[in-house]
C-alpha cells in the first residue's frame, strides 16, 4: 500500500476552489504531478462534506459523484481500523496536534508516504519516516 505523497483534504479542495486562482492552480499542479499519491476515508468524507455546504458555487450531486469515482476513490487507500485510531492518539500525545489532524498523519503513515501536503500543520516537521510540506507556503 506504499505511496509516495498523501494528500490532505485541503489540498483536493483547493483544486475545485474557484475562488482561490492561485492556490487552485497549484493544487491541480500538484496533483497531475504526482503519479503515486493516496488519501484516507477521512479525507473523502471532509472533501464532499466541503464541496456540497461550503464552497460558493457547491457541486452538484452529480460532479461529485464523478469526482469520487474519477478522482477520490481510486486514491483512497486507508481505512479506519483500530490500528489507525491507536496510532492517531499515538501521534496526538507526541505532536499536541487536535485529533482530527493526527488521524491524517496516522493515516499517511500507515500508507507508507514519505511526504504529506497540508496547509494546517507545521511546514517541515517530520514524524517518523514523514515529511509535512504546506505546498501553498510562498503563494
Amino acid at each position: 500500500m506504499s505511496a509516495e505523497v498523501f494528500f490532505d483534504t485541503n489540498v483536493l479542495v483547493y483544486a475545485f476552489d474557484k475562488t482561490a486562482p492561485a492556490k487552485q492552480a497549484h493544487a491541480r499542479a500538484l496533483i497531475q504531478g504526482s503519479t503515486d499519491w493516496t488519501i484516507s476515508w477521512q479525507v473523502v468524507q471532509e472533501f464532499c462534506s466541503v464541496a456540497l455546504h461550503r464552497f460558493k458555487t457547491p457541486l452538484r450531486g452529480d460532479d461529485l459523484r464523478d469526482t469520487l469515482d474519477l478522482v477520490l476513490l481510486p486514491h483512497c487507500r486507508v481505512m479506519p481500523t483500530a490500528d489507525l485510531y491507536r496510532q492517531a492518539l499515538a501521534v496526538q500525545a507526541q505532536t499536541q496536534y487536535r485529533y482530527y489532524d493526527s488521524l491524517v498523519v496516522a493515516s499517511a503513515l500507515i500508507s507508507g508516504a514519505r511526504l504529506l501536503y497540508s496547509e494546517d500543520l507545521q511546514h517541515g516537521r517530520e514524524i517518523g519516516s514523514l515529511r509535512i510540506e504546506n505546498p501553498f507556503l510562498t503563494l
